[in-house]
């Protein structure tokens, strides 16, 4: 029982520590290359998620691994507007 709730503690964190990542890039505008540190967090992240069963973690930080391409596609569809 105190592995799982570790377990979800620690996904829960990667998930977060994820989105902090993302922050000065998104909304700040200011370029960190910390961004790349989602590469090697999400996966983390899965594994604990997986551990637990949870498969909304999982989905939330497979979303985080591949946040890269979805927001530089998201980038090129809106460029492409103006």
């Amino acid at each position: 029982m105190e592995k799982i709730k570790t377990y979800k503690i620690l996904a829960v964190s990667c998930l977060l520590l994820n989105i902090l990542i993302w922050i000065p890039n998104t909304v700040f505008a200011i370029s960190s290359p910390f961004w790349m540190l989602s590469f090697f967090i999400a996966p983390i992240g899965i594994v604990f998620s997986a551990l637990i069963k949870n498969y909304l973690l999982v989905t939330l930080n497979a979303i985080m691994f591949f946040s890269f391409f979805l927001l530089m596609g998201i980038g090129y569809i809106i460029n492409s507007f103006s």
